[in-house]
């Protein structure tokens, strides 16, 4: 028994150290054992287990007796706090660390253990231990630091910068806890009193266990700590006095607890006072410390001994964290918790500040709730006032809970969070109707109302607010979201009435063949009642769509409504009588013209009304008048005219603003109205007319509705694509101007200008001087480089030495991401330019073969000297290249060498100067022999550049004198020459053999780094034009060095910056490739490390060239593990994985890292350096400080506990990234499962902040409980809001984590925050727009296409929107966000379940309502991936359109289409939901068409009415079509891409690239797009269903079956598309096109371009879609998944049955289905108009042969069953099969006798199965809505079968083209190029990689 419990011991202990290698990656960066990283976080959460144990680990070697104790003592401590192991993972650990236990038992060698003298072992060796680590040294030189207020980097020598040292500290805690709890069984008297004495003196003494130990975030406020430098800030300690606790504060009960290490503080009292969570006020006490800090290093630097804050600092943050509360107090009108700001001081200010603070920060998810905040915020001041007046503090009541305790969270959150909890059950997992719920906004508009008060403090749990159960349920309060088309309407119901009143004006003007007179004034005028009636039918709308909100909305807002429903009725009424009576009079040709007269002074008085409130409310220069006048009269007007909210007051912009955009829509109406009236309108006046007045007609149907009404639906079926196309051509136009406005800013703002590598070269002279200016500060160019002055006298030199720090990063940058080789870095690198050189060196690739070529030219020149130099100027580099080279000869030479070389040296520079200054040059020297004296110059340099060795000095000597006798007796002329060999001095030391004998080895780093350089430079013969030949490299350095000349704010100082966060949320996407991964092969036989160094062939060499394996195979890195770690790291940021996100957002640290360091701020009382150089300064800790100062990362990372729990990999990486950035910060989600008394586990939710610690272990910094589970709406936003309370600064980056970022953008980061400072318009930026760069663009030609898509949106569609529309808005990232104003006011995004699904872009809106400012900046990006397969991009485009149609019903929507004035409410439609109904309607275009032309041709009309009019193919015709066709192939999409090429490009790159998108069927892609937007958008406003949709991120190569296609666009596009097809085809039998084939060719071009797109573009973008083996595999595939019967479990993946049920889940209200009733009518079309086309029922009308066509109808359905019918009982199958015989038999006699003997003919029967086809499919979408109907009658199975059949019949349509295709194998190959042409140009092997090469190993 015992050896198989050593087997286990051994197998445990075994596992546990391959668990620790694995998530250390292979022992790369993580220390911590085994056993310490498997505790169970159960037990850490109240214990130091996994330091006890990494103790033991650690002393293992030093005393495994005493590693024994501690393993003991972890055991004990785990078995006491879980004894029955209930906690996940306890027993395995507690199993595991018994069996190590063991094992150390095992080792005593059967010895006996006295375990009486642990105690006593323990003291001996806690005694030995400090003496061998020094720690009571260490610890005195701490006390002499922090007593001396001042830091050093050195510390005194004493290694307090190393984690050795924190280790030891670490060791020490975890022996001084065990043992106190050993001294407990001590003896008293003996080594018990010698514990106890030190501890007692540790608690009260020391700090060195644990000012470094402690866990803290930024700031170690809890305990001191040494090796960080922050707490030695001067604002840092103004800002931790300015919260101490002072005596006139109310005195706390003595057993109140405080660490020792720090002092009381205002937040202690907080604390006492309302019962916030420490972890709460510990996060808070942080915030508040840095806000205050940044906002004093504004105004300056305390420089006094006990540094103080400026009172404006505390107020500037009192003013703007409480700037919302202010606004809330004054627009409910009740009083402020102070008087005045003048009243209070500045500690009363931080106190509110702070509890302002706490409450946000344990508010959980009712941050989301800004009011209530402030509500809460309200009372709680108020309590603290009474508070502070009194002597002694205590507990606030509205926080006493039951049992006596105080607790916010329990008694003032909790009871709100469960009523949200509540609320948020009901919506069904986002399946209930928005109206039938309250959301998050619905709960904070209730304190938009005085009623809130009601709710009294504390608050009444019987209050409405509170009210949850089913039946007393509490109402909508503002505002409800029915889902209905209708909210279009009345959202934007101003541009509506425009257009509808502008075609009215337009089509009277053009029916009165443009003669404006007396009569045509009149007719006119008619626009009055349509506006009266349209504006009654908003109202109407109003009152309407209230329902489900009128038992709680405010009674004023009723009576508002109520008013203008009656006014406008009224008004309506009125208006259309008066018009009424004016046309009677009009007819009757009276003179009288009272009506007229009447109708004018109605009408004036009515418009002039509504003109002058438009003007007072929505004109800037008016608005303040009307905001002064307190007129009871107007207010009252005011009131009706505009519903005044908490949000969306003075949403006006500045005059000027103002102007712009409106002369931006009067251009843009110019021409569309234009367009209209001559192209649209005007040609169909004529038609029009004729068919009014034709006489009765000959129908081929039975006609129901056409008779005797002026052939109304013929004139229908005509004007709906015209008026189809005229209420979106607008957007067209606005595309037009956007992109020609866009393209003259850019140009402007010097977009392009420097477009391409060369461009960099020949510009490069002038980048120092941008950089300085724009991205140096003040201090950085005041600070002295290594002696040499900042750039004051305007000096290039200067200029060179500011700027070559940061260049040289940036190239080094460059070279760690394997974007340049060492040979490329080596050339882009910039001499420091700070030696005693005095001319600026440059970079060697501009160098490079300059000096041959000033050679060449040398020994070419006949002329004089003068035309020499001046041939050789016109190249700029040539001249530097020529100084520098004779310059640095000079030095070197004259460092090299003394005495009487060192004469000749000077005598020969000398004479050279001398003859330049003669201009004799050409005389003095022998230019043919330049390349010889180069040649052994460069090998003198060659040796020099080595390590000094006694036989390189002799080959030194050597090279010098060889040099001398080259220069002497060959360059120089022979008259020179001469007098150099009879130079006494000279020849005597050559005679003598002293000459050059002696070389002084270059020692000096200036003149090593001369030699080198000028060994490089001669080196070089070939160009270095094409450095970096990388093209990402390439494209990186074109834009920043463009930025540089570019429009940005002057950088500041890093102490005196505005502090920022970078904010990304996680959930369970990739985090780092695994080995696994890189390695593993799909389908085809393509590992993802084969596909990269495909495409990436040339960073894949930079790669091997970093890690020193060039010559090394795929194998041998397979089997290197030490290269495998920097293997997945080189593949993951490729991909779209979170470590290339926290790499790219971690450059930010790095900048002002560097910026801080050359700036040179000192915190020691000693003299600062005299000078600085840039390198080493990562391990500054003063430039660490000051960027953790100014700079923090959060990655909220949701379900982070869980995956540790699980173990999983991505928990691993993670823990990664933290090892390998300090300056991480993950915050996620902490389940703590407790068993209940009843049985049942109850679960706790725990917000927490983690860090690495030394051990590379995860450190807890915060744990803040939470009052449930955090997520009750969207799941990203409630994971953004968890994670927000740990970001700190004043400004927020949002960095989703496909995203990248790169140092060089990194350094204009301090400019950019600037711009919240800058003049941006009435209101200063709340939100600052970046620019962002798609990297995935180059993978596939979709990739492309989806790239140059978004990057027009990102860059010129945004510049528009920012300015001058003024109407940006959040598009999701990587925008900054003012911080302060974002969290005060409901976060950075909104999370109320379905309907804020596009989470980001409510932020937008929320900003603008609450009187924000988005503004766009170029000069800075962001790198971002985007989706790059087709499937990818459709879900990704279906998930943003069902966003848009949720938006569609929003309450934020609603309010700027209300409160924008007009033309800024037509900017925000067209760019927001506008932009997807233009979408649609471009789709319901062609069905418009189509349908009138299928109702014509089955009619007759067409023909008939052609015949006397010519109105087919006319003008209007050809305009609509023709404009539908452009938008549907996406042409003015691409004008804003093809604008932006020309820009950035260049004219003749964007001709190509158009040119070649076409070529690669883009219009195809962007016809597909088309009808993925229309269907998610439709179908998302008819029923809902919009939900997050999982796009993936990974690399895209691998086929994708038909089968899975057919699934995902079955019912979004091939339905339709065939349904097109339909009426194609009925039109080409049935319908007229007087130009015969040609016409019917040009009018259904784009119909059938939109057919073949929709059908076949998922098998044209699909990898190997035509190749033959994979189309049989795919038709197998597809035939298996559409037989497999459904069931319990099955998924729609495996099943169509199952997949058929999943595709009807949308329809769940009656509503739904009436609508779904109502749009399948249409397929009934085809049935009766083709049956009275038949030949056999010839000129019969008679409504009895329709009713006789659904009897055969039925007798087909009844014969289908026959032979579809399958019985189990076997007797029976043989009379089955008899009558299925016989019905066959019978059945195909019937039709051959019906064809012999009627007039019945092949043509019909292929007629009727079209017929039959639509009408099936309209009674299988009938039942689908009606499904429990089916259901309960039987019929729902016969209903699937015939759904399966139709499934079956549309796949062989798709498959049949594609099968034959495939046969071809050119066709296949011709795909690969189209898809990957992008992929080709950068080396991809692709057919390799297709053809599924097995080989990849060898490649």
């Amino acid at each position: 028994m015992a050896k198989v419990s050593d087997n286990w011991g051994r197998l445990v202990r075994a596992t546990l150290r391959r668990e620790q290698l694995r998530v250390a990656g292979q022992s790369h960066e993580r220390k911590a054992s085994g056993l310490a990283s498997a505790v169970p976080d159960s037990l850490q959460r109240t214990t130091n287990i996994n330091a006890i144990l990494q103790a033991a680990d650690e002393i293992q070697a030093e005393d495994a007796h005493v590693a024994r104790i501690l393993c003991e003592q972890a055991y004990s401590m785990a078995q006491n706090l879980d004894p029955n192991s209930d906690g996940r993972g306890v027993l395995q650990f507690k199993t595991g660390l018994m069996s190590v236990i063991k094992q150390k038992l095992a080792k005593k060698d059967g010895g006996r253990i006295d375990r009486n003298r642990d105690a006593q072992h323990l003291w001996d060796f806690y005694q030995r231990y400090k003496r061998v680590h020094r720690v009571d040294e260490i610890q005195r030189e701490e006390q002499r630091m922090l007593e001396s207020g001042t830091f050093s980097s050195d510390m005194g020598g004493l290694g307090l910068r190393s984690q050795e040292t924190k280790k030891v500290f670490t060791t020490l805690r975890a022996l001084v806890e065990v043992m106190e709890i050993l001294s407990k069984d001590a003896a008293p008297d003996g080594v018990g009193r010698y514990i106890a004495e030190e501890i007692k003196r540790l608690k009260k003494t020391d700090k060195g266990l644990s000012g470094d130990l402690t866990p803290y975030n930024i700031v170690p406020l809890d305990a001191p700590s040494l090796t960080n430098a922050i707490g030695f800030y001067p604002e840092v300690r103004a800002a931790i006095s300015a919260l101490r606790y002072h005596e006139e504060f109310p005195r706390l009960p003595p057993d109140f607890e405080v660490p020792a290490q720090r002092n009381l503080d205002m937040f202690d009292l907080l604390e006492f006072v309302f019962g916030f969570q420490k972890d709460n006020i510990r996060n808070q006490r942080e915030n508040v410390v840095l806000s205050l800090a940044n906002a004093q290093s504004r105004l300056g630097i305390p420089t006094e001994a006990d540094p103080k804050l400026d009172e404006k600092a505390i107020t500037e943050v009192f003013l703007k964290v409480l700037d919302n509360y202010i606004k809330w107090c004054k627009y409910l009108r009740i009083r402020l918790v102070w008087n005045s700001i003048q009243a209070i001081n500045k500690d009363r200010k931080l106190f509110l500040v702070s509890l302002y603070y706490l409450i946000w920060g344990e508010a959980a998810n009712v941050r989301f709730l800004p009011e209530c905040i402030c509500y809460i915020f309200h009372h709680m001041a108020r309590e603290l006032d009474a508070i502070l007046d009194h002597g002694q503090a205590s507990p606030a009541q509205s926080c006493i809970c039951e049992d006596n305790s105080v607790s916010f969270l329990a008694q003032v959150i909790q009871p709100i969070y469960n009523t949200l909890s509540k609320e948020a059950e009901r919506n069904n997992n986002g399946k209930a109707a928005h109206s039938a719920w309250r959301n998050y906004d619905d709960f904070n508009e209730y304190f938009w109302s005085p009623t809130c008060f009601s709710l009294s403090w504390p608050m009444k749990e019987d209050s409405p607010f509170l009210r949850s159960t089913k039946k007393k349920r509490t109402g909508k309060s503002t505002f409800v979201e029915h889902r209905t088309f209708l909210h279009l309407y009345r959202s934007f119901h101003r541009m509506w009435i425009f257009l509808v009143v502008m075609f009215q004006v337009l089509t009277i003007i053009a029916f009165d063949h443009g003669n404006l007179n007396l009569n045509t004034f009149k007719t006119l005028l008619s626009i009055g009642p349509t506006y009266a009636i349209m504006e009654f039918v908003e109202c109407s709308l109003d009152v309407l769509l209230m329902f489900g909100a009128y038992s709680t909305a405010r009674g004023m807002a009723i009576s508002r409504l109520v008013i203008r429903f009656f006014w406008g009725a009224l008004s309506s009424v009125f208006i259309t009588y008066v018009y009424v009576k004016l046309l009677q009079e009009r007819n009757d040709n009276n003179s009288n013209s009272m009506y007229f007269r009447l109708y004018l002074l109605v009408v004036g008085v009515y418009a002039g009304a509504r003109f002058l409130f438009a003007m007072l409310l929505k004109i800037p220069a008016c608005h303040s008048l009307s905001q002064k006048s307190d007129q009871p009269f107007f207010q009252f007007f005011k009131w009706i005219y505009e519903e005044r909210y908490f949000v969306g007051r003075g949403l006006y912009e500045r005059p000027m603003d103002y102007i712009r955009y409106v002369l931006y829509w009067m251009v843009v109406f110019a021409c569309k109205f234009t367009f209209t009236y001559f192209l649209q309108i005007r040609p169909l006046v004529e038609p029009t007319n004729i068919i009014k007045d034709l006489p009765r007609l000959q129908y081929s149907w039975r006609d129901l509705v056409s008779k005797d009404n002026y052939n109304a639906l013929t004139l229908v079926s005509i004007w709906a694509p015209v008026v189809a196309i005229y209420l979106m051509d607008i957007h067209i136009w606005y595309t037009l101007l956007s992109a020609i406005v866009g393209g003259v800013m850019g140009a402007r703002g010097r977009l392009g200008e420097i477009r391409s590598i060369e461009m960099v070269h020949k510009r490069f002279e002038s980048f120092p001087e941008a950089f300085v200016k724009q991205l140096v500060s003040s201090q950085a160019k005041r600070a002295p480089i290594n002696g040499h002055l900042g750039p004051e006298d305007n000096n290039d030199k200067a200029y060179a030495a500011q700027f070559s720090p940061f260049w040289n990063e940036i190239i080094k940058s460059l070279r760690e991401e394997d974007y340049i080789s060492n040979r490329e870095m080596d050339l882009l690198s910039m001499p420091i330019n700070t030696g005693s050189l005095g001319l600026v060196q440059w970079p060697l690739f501009l160098l490079s073969s300059k000096i041959y070529l000033a050679i060449d030219l040398a020994i070419d020149c006949k002329d004089n000297q003068s035309e020499l130099w001046g041939r050789i100027i016109r190249d700029e580099y040539m001249a530097y290249a020529v100084q520098e080279c004779y310059y640095s000869i000079e030095k070197i030479l004259l460092a090299l060498v003394d005495g009487e070389g060192k004469l000749w040296v000077e005598r020969i520079f000398r004479e050279i100067n001398n003859s330049m200054s003669n201009g004799s040059l050409l005389v003095t020297l022998d230019f043919k022999k330049l390349p010889l004296v180069l040649s052994r110059f460069n090998a003198l340099t060659g040796l020099l550049i080595m390590d000094e060795k006694p036989e390189l000095a002799k080959g030194a000597a050597k090279a010098v004198y060889e040099l001398y006798e080259v220069v002497t007796h060959g360059l120089l002329s022979p008259d020179l020459s001469e007098q150099l060999d009879t130079w006494n001095i000279l020849a005597k030391a050559r005679n003598e053999g002293r000459l050059f004998a002696n070389i002084r080895w270059p020692r000096d780093p200036d003149i090593k780094e001369q030699v080198k350089r000028l060994h490089l430079l001669l080196k070089m013969k070939d160009s270095a034009a094409n450095v970096p030949k990388n093209l990402e490299a390439r494209r990186r350095l074109e834009f920043f060095t463009n930025s540089l000349f570019m429009h940005m704010p002057p950088a500041k100082p890093v102490s005196e910056m505005m502090p920022f966060c970078v904010f990304t949320p996680y959930y369970s996407e990739t985090v780092l490739y695994s080995y696994h991964d890189l390695w593993a092969e799909n389908e085809d036989g393509i590992s993802t490390i084969f596909y990269l160094q495909k495409i990436f062939p040339d960073e894949w060499e930079n790669y091997l060239e970093r890690i020193g394996s060039v010559n090394t195979g795929d194998v041998e890195l397979q089997r290197s593990a030490t290269d495998e770690l920097e293997l997945r790291f080189w593949v993951s940021y490729r991909g779209q994985t979170l470590a290339r996100t926290v790499r790219g957002m971690m450059y930010y640290r790095r900048a002002l890292m560097l910026q801080s360091y050359l700036e040179n701020r000192s915190l020691g009382v000693a003299h600062p350096q005299a000078a600085l150089s840039p390198q080493g300064f990562q391990e500054s800790r003063e430039a660490r400080a000051q960027a953790d100062l100014k700079f923090t990362y959060v990655v909220s990372c949701q379900i982070y506990g869980q995956q540790k729990q699980r173990k999983e990999k991505e928990a691993t990486d993670i823990g990664l990234l933290l090892q390998r950035n300090e300056a991480l910060r993950v915050a996620f989600i902490h389940v703590e499962e407790v068993p209940g008394g009843d049985g049942r586990i109850t679960k706790s939710f725990y917000s927490k902040l983690v860090k690495a610690d030394i051990n590379g272990k995860d450190q807890e910094i915060y744990s803040i409980k939470l009052p449930g589970d955090p997520k009750l709406g969207e799941g990203k936003p409630e994971n953004q809001n968890h994670a927000i309370v740990f970001t700190r600064g004043e400004a927020i980056q949002t960095i989703d984590m496909n995203q990248d970022n790169y140092l060089e953008e990194a350094m204009k980061m301090r400019n950019l925050l600037e711009e919240f400072r800058a003049d941006h318009g009435l209101r200063p930026p709340t939100i600052l727009g970046v620019r962002e760069h798609v990297f995935t663009g180059s993978v596939s030609s979709l990739a492309w296409f989806m790239s140059n898509q978004e990057t027009s949106f990102v860059t010129l569609g945004q510049r528009v929107l920012a300015y001058p529309l003024k109407v940006r808005m959040h598009y999701g990232h990587p925008d900054v966000f003012d911080r302060i104003f974002h969290i005060s006011r409901g976060g950075i995004s909104k999370a109320s379940r379905v309907i804020n699904i596009s989470e980001d872009i409510y932020a937008g809106f929320n900003s603008t309502l609450r009187q924000g400012n988005i503004t766009h900046h170029e000069y800075i990006q962001v790198g971002k991936g985007r989706d790059v397969g087709l499937n990818q991009i459709a879900l990704f485009e279906g998930k943003v359109a069902g966003g848009n149609g949720e938006q569609v019903l929003s309450r934020d929507v609603y309010r700027i289409g209300q409160l924008f004035d007009f033309f800024r409410m037509l900017s925000f439609y067209f760019t927001t939901v506008g932009y997807y109904v233009c979408t649609m309607m471009t789709v319901l275009t062609v069905y418009v068409f189509l349908y009138g032309r299928a109702y014509l041709a089955f009619s007759g009309l067409d023909e008939g009415i052609s015949s006397r009019s010519r109105i087919l193919g006319n003008t209007a015709f050809s305009a609509v079509l023709n404009t539908q066709f452009l938008v549907q192939i996406g042409v003015f999409t691409a004008v804003p891409m093809v604008m932006g090429f020309i820009l950035e490009l260049g004219l003749l790159k964007a001709i190509f690239s158009f040119i070649t998108m076409q070529l690669q069927l883009c219009s195809v892609f962007f016809t597909f797009s088309l009808g993925t937007r229309t269907h998610y958008f439709g179908r998302t406003i008819l029923h809902g269903g919009a939900k997050y949709r999982a796009t993936g991120r990974g690399f895209v190569v691998q086929h994708i079956k038909f089968a899975d296609n057919y699934r995902l666009y079955s019912r979004s596009h091939f339905v339709k598309a065939l349904e097109v097809t339909l009426l194609l085809i009925v039109y080409i039998g049935y319908g007229y096109t007087e130009g015969g084939s040609v016409s019917y060719v040009l009018l259904t071009l784009s119909s059938w371009f939109l057919v073949v797109s929709w059908l076949f573009a998922p098998y044209i973008f699909n990898p190997s879609g035509f190749e033959w083996q994979k189309t049989v595999e795919d038709f197998d595939d597809w035939t298996n998944w559409l037989m497999y019967k459904g069931g319990v479990g099955v998924k729609g993946d495996n099943s169509w049955e199952s997949w058929w049920d999943e595709e009807q889940a949308h329809i769940q209200t009656i509503r739904g289905r009436i609508l779904e009733t109502i749009l399948s009518l249409r397929f009934f079309i085809f049935q009766y108009g083709i049956v009275y086309k038949l030949h056999l029922t010839g000129n019969n009308t008679s409504l009895s042969l329709y009713g006789f066509s659904w009897v055969v109808l039925v007798g087909i359905v009844m014969i289908f069953k026959i032979f579809t019918f399958s019985s189990k009982k076997s007797n029976f199958q043989l009379f089955l099969r008899f009558v299925q015989g016989a019905a066959a038999l019978s059945l195909i006699a019937a039709l051959c006798l019906v064809v012999i003997f009627t007039r019945l003919t092949v043509a019909d029967l292929f007629a009727s199965v079209l017929a039959l086809i639509a009408t099936g499919w309209a009674v299988i979408c009938l039942a689908i809505a009606w499904k429990g109907v089916l259901r309960r009658i039987g019929l729902w199975d016969s209903v699937r079968e015939f759904a399966r059949m139709y499934d079956a019949g549309m796949g062989m349509i798709i498959f049949a083209p594609i099968a034959m295709l495939s046969w071809f194998p050119f066709v296949s190959t011709f795909q690969s190029r189209l898809l990957f042409n992008q992929a080709f140009s950068r080396g991809l092997e692709i057919s390799l990689i297709l053809a599924g090469n097995k080989a990849n190993v060898q490649a």
